[in-house]
């Protein structure tokens, strides 16, 4: 053969029986067949055998079997990011003229795809106090398809009664979704409290980095799980080979971060909640978050993220100068990295609340908890005067 032709199409010529405790990023588009008759299209490459790239690599495949085996899962999909896992069981679940139950405090950008996107596709989305529990039962409608969940909710940190809601949906017939991102999959187990669909932003624990955004949806049982990957493959969300390299390393020390994480969360919220000027902490294992019995009934721990709300002595302005004034907490979003974080949140809406631009989330990183208190004592001296 020609030189071009042989650099066009390779041998492999490296001897095999490398053997590596990585798991080797398989990078591919096209999926070669040895016939014609053995051409496939299908997203289920684990029964069907591999037909696409964009189905998932075996680099791919491995990351969701070992989330899924982590959320005693069924199946576990794999797509770009949080919000497009949310997207997912959006257009999977439901149907124009469908129904779908969101708490007041879920993750800001699924209410803005509920009001954008599937508003103009005929979805009604409709909120609910997070904190109703069995009492979702009254908002169920005959068109109901799907019940949202996330607990603890977003900024605020309310627990929400899953099971009760879940037993209230399944009495109606309608899915029960959770955005278990919090717990990483571990520190709640979704689908032994009823939960049918289970989704993480993959960016947060199990990435660990912050130099990765993926997401997975966990479906618990068939019911759920032609419909929600037919509508996976026909969205086309492929997932990057080296993003899920990057994962399946963040999964390996997991355990050891969301220890360390809980230990020093805790350290640095008890020491902020004994400050003057700090109205309340938002923080799930301590007793004043809202559903605090609720987690220490259903959950196995706590992790990197809560809030804190100062009192009314301090406007939205000196609030945004206080986080402008710290140092080894950095201004960003997202959370569950090594690096401690914190900003505000001015415009949050919850009914019948006004935060006034007093609210602050923290995460909280894997520096010394003395180095992190040291750095909030300095900024609350300095916004004290």
């Amino acid at each position: 053969m020609h030189w071009r032709t042989r650099l066009a199409q390779p041998q492999s010529l490296a001897p095999g029986g490398f053997k590596s405790l990585a798991v080797p990023t398989y990078r591919g588009s096209t999926v070669l067949f040895d016939k014609q008759a053995d051409v496939i299209d299908h997203w289920r490459q684990d029964e069907a055998g591999y037909s696409y790239g964009l189905y998932g690599t075996p680099t791919a495949l491995e990351l969701a079997a070992r989330i899924g085996q982590l959320e005693g899962a069924l199946y576990t999909f794999l797509v770009p990011g949080g919000q497009a896992a949310i997207a997912l069981v959006y257009l999977a679940m439901c149907d124009a003229g469908s129904h779908a139950l969101v708490p007041h405090n879920v993750y800001g950008p699924n209410k803005e795809m509920s009001a954008g996107l599937f508003k103009r596709l005929g979805i009604a989305v409709e909120g609910y106090d997070p904190m109703i529990g069995a009492g979702i039962a009254a908002q169920i409608r005959p068109n109901t398809a799907l019940i949202w969940t996330e607990s603890p909710g977003s900024v605020t940190m309310e627990i929400q009664d899953v099971p009760a809601i879940c037993a209230a949906a399944r009495a109606r017939g309608v899915a029960v979704a959770l955005d278990n991102t919090y717990s990483a999959g571990v520190l709640f187990d979704a689908f032994s409290h009823g939960v049918d669909i289970s989704i993480q932003a993959l960016t947060k624990y199990a990435g660990g980095h912050s130099d990765l955004l993926l997401g997975s949806v966990s479906v618990r049982d068939k019911k759920f799980l032609d419909r929600v990957g037919d509508t996976y493959k026909q969205l086309g969300m492929g997932v990057s080979p080296d993003d899920c390299s990057l994962a399946l390393r963040g999964l390996q020390t997991l355990g050891v971060r969301l220890a360390r994480l809980e230990e020093s969360t805790l350290t640095v919220a008890r020491w902020i909640a004994a400050q003057p000027g700090i109205a309340a902490v938002f923080h799930p294992a301590l007793p004043s978050c809202p559903g605090h019995d609720l987690w220490k009934r259903d959950f196995q721990g706590s992790a990197s993220v809560f809030s804190i709300l100062f009192d009314g002595r301090f406007t939205a302005r000196q609030v945004e100068a206080f986080v402008d004034g710290l140092e080894l907490f950095k201004i960003g979003m997202s959370w569950g990295g090594v690096t401690s974080l914190a900003i505000v949140y001015p415009n949050l809406d919850r009914p019948g609340k006004d935060y006034a631009g007093r609210l602050v989330r923290l995460n909280i990183g894997l520096e010394e908890p003395d180095d992190l208190i040291a750095d909030l004592a300095r900024a609350l001296a300095r916004l004290q005067g």
